[in-house]
């Protein structure tokens, strides 16, 4: 007698076929939850960027605690008064002149002779000696000073004498500007925020 083989069944065992679902389910869920934790990742990494920028940003704009020159000049304008401006431009005409103790010249030039020499350019004679010029005009408060004026400073060793002068050319947010005439430099323009003019300034005074 003939032996047959049994059918064989096309349909898979349900058993099975309930495990393989759930397995590519629980695979389903896992890849969703991989994909969740990557976006948070990346979220966090973004927000921390953006919060990084602001804190520099903010470092750098911040300013430093002002000196007692951080102010502009509460009555500064342009002088009203033409001979205070050819005053001024005559002294930055000597600027790059070279030091010399007593010139008056461009050969050479010391401070309060740069000052006497602007000043008489408009017929108006003030003292040699930069600490008889602290004994003229109207004594100013730091924050009234105007282009024109005169600053002076005791410098060196022995700072119980005025024997510097400046005269002031320019007024700026936070700065004053003034000629002057160092012997290591001869005539230039400085800044009254500059930590050596700064400790050494003692007063200012208007001439006109």
């Amino acid at each position: 007698m003939q032996q047959t083989n049994p059918k064989v069944n096309s349909y898979s065992d349900p058993a099975k076929t309930n495990v393989a679902f759930l397995m590519m389910r629980k695979k389903s869920k896992y890849l969703q939850n991989i994909g969740k934790l990557y976006i948070l990742l990346f979220c966090t990494v973004l927000i921390s960027c953006g919060s990084n920028q602001k804190a520099v940003f903010a470092s750098r704009t911040q300013t430093k605690k002002p000196s007692r020159t951080d102010q502009r000049s509460k009555t500064y304008k342009k002088p009203a008064n033409p001979q205070i401006l050819n005053i001024v431009d005559y002294a930055n005409s000597f600027k790059g002149t070279r030091y010399k103790f007593g010139g008056t010249t461009k050969r050479g030039m010391d401070c309060s002779g740069l000052v006497y020499t602007a000043y008489l350019k408009e017929d108006i004679q003030l003292p040699r000696r930069s600490r008889d010029m602290a004994k003229k005009g109207v004594r100013l408060r730091l924050n009234q000073v105007n282009i024109g004026d005169l600053l002076f400073f005791k410098t060196g060793k022995n700072k119980s004498t005025i024997n510097h002068v400046g005269l002031v050319v320019d007024i700026m947010p936070g700065q004053v500007r003034f000629i002057h005439a160092t012997s290591s430099r001869g005539v230039l323009v400085s800044s009254l925020n500059e930590a050596y003019w700064n400790t050494s300034f003692v007063e200012a005074r208007r001439i006109l």
